[in-house]
């Protein structure tokens, strides 16, 4: 696979779907058509597909005694005995409707709270809400496991689940171990409710997959050439805080507050920021060759990402990253907290370009991308560094090392 191209623009996030009973969206009509004896009678007989109705170990005791007292009262027509067994046997299937009923619209949804990062902590929510009219929900228990971790790790609703759109939430803090598209699936809800004697399982496969970008690494600097500062009173045609007004454009997810432009939004209705020209310190741009004969080990290519993550960051943060560039794709400029992510999307996704047939070792390759014409930023390279490390170029001089 190739890196990827310019990232496209964000789109608005969708919220996941909801999921379970309460998701099937039926009219009135329609329930009590459904609601027959027979029908009800035909599922626990015969439950749907992925349902489980099972007995815990005190239900094996009750089903064992209400044998024993059955056989008893059979031998010996003792009316009180035949009561007992009555009662032992009501209360199973009261137990059985019990635990349909506290299945009965409810419903979950998967709810991944990120960035996420690997080796950082993140929290993925399980978010249920109860739709039913009268009754509560109590006692739900959910398996959750990702792809990097298949063993399941259950959650316990141990709060009231009250009706009439009655919501909780349950948050599961995980650690993703690798970058990269990463699967975390609901594999199934549970109930002991209402006595405990019968264990109720729904199947449902819940899927969420979530992008781990890569984890920041320590990274060692040197004495390189550094970015000249302009003199004193020449403006630099980028974003920034100070010097002149440029322009006005649309509000982006990053934007600080006080750049607003208050008068203009209100006349667009819809907010608007001023663009400055700024008098700092010239920048940096990055430039991240993947080749595949360049990068022979796995741990180094994973290392080179978490890197060049790194320093993209520390740069951004100072004020000082013009451009990033991933192989043959043209320059993007790093102007907000969103374009940096998209940088970081990119790089969860990037993997060894495929060979040319021509070794490429050369700590500066040449066909990097130039800086535009009139623009003095500094082109940072990546290359192998020893055995296992990586480090960063300038100019065919080292500036950083991970």
């Amino acid at each position: 696979m190739n890196s990827p191209a310019a990232a496209a623009p964000a789109s608005t996030p969708v919220a996941p779907r909801w999921f379970g009973p309460g998701a099937e969206r039926k009219s009135l009509r329609q329930h009590l058509r459904e609601l027959t004896w027979a029908r009800m009678l035909w599922t626990f007989l015969y439950p749907a597909r992925g349902q489980r109705i099972m007995p815990t170990v005190s239900g094996i005791l009750l089903i064992s005694v209400a044998l024993g007292i059955g056989s008893a009262a059979y031998n010996t027509a003792n009316n009180i005995l035949f009561i007992t067994l009555s009662l032992l046997l009501a209360c199973l299937i009261l137990s059985g409707v019990l635990s349909m009923l506290n299945f009965a619209k409810v419903s979950w949804r998967l709810v991944p709270s990120g960035p996420f990062r690997a080796g950082q902590m993140g929290t993925i929510g399980i978010e249920l809400r109860n739709t039913k009219k009268i009754l509560p929900t109590y006692g739900l228990w959910f398996d959750v496991h990702s792809r990097s971790e298949p063993k399941s790790r259950r959650f316990v609703l141990r709060e009231r689940l009250d009706p009439q759109g009655g919501q909780a939430r349950l948050d599961w803090t995980w650690r993703p171990a690798r970058r990269g598209t990463e699967v975390v699936e609901l594999g199934a809800v549970g109930s002991l409710f209402p006595f405990g004697f019968l264990r109720k399982v729904l199947a449902c496969e819940v899927r969420a997959e979530i992008l781990v970008w890569p984890a920041p690494v320590e990274y060692q600097r040197f004495t390189a050439a550094s970015p000249s500062r302009r003199q004193s009173g020449h403006a630099v045609n980028r974003i920034g805080h100070t010097g002149d007004l440029l322009a006005l454009r649309r509000y982006a997810q990053g934007d600080s507050h006080r750049l607003i432009h208050w008068k203009a939004s209100a006349r667009l209705r819809h907010l608007m920021v001023r663009q400055f020209s700024s008098e700092q310190q010239e920048g940096y741009s990055l430039y991240l060759d993947s080749t595949a004969e360049l990068w022979t080990d796995d741990a180094r290519f994973e290392l080179l990402c978490s890197f060049a993550a790194t320093l993209a960051e520390n740069l951004f943060t100072s004020g000082r990253l013009g451009t990033v560039a991933i192989d043959q794709s043209s320059p993007r400029p790093i102007r907000s907290v969103r374009d940096l992510e998209g940088f970081f999307d990119d790089l969860a996704h990037l993997t060894p370009r495929e060979a040319t047939g021509r070794p490429s070792q050369a700590p500066f390759p040449v066909s990097s991308p130039r800086p535009a014409s009139g623009s003095s930023s500094l082109t940072l390279t990546f290359a192998p560094d020893g055995h296992r490390g990586v480090a960063a170029f300038i100019n065919g001089e080292k500036a950083a090392a991970a």
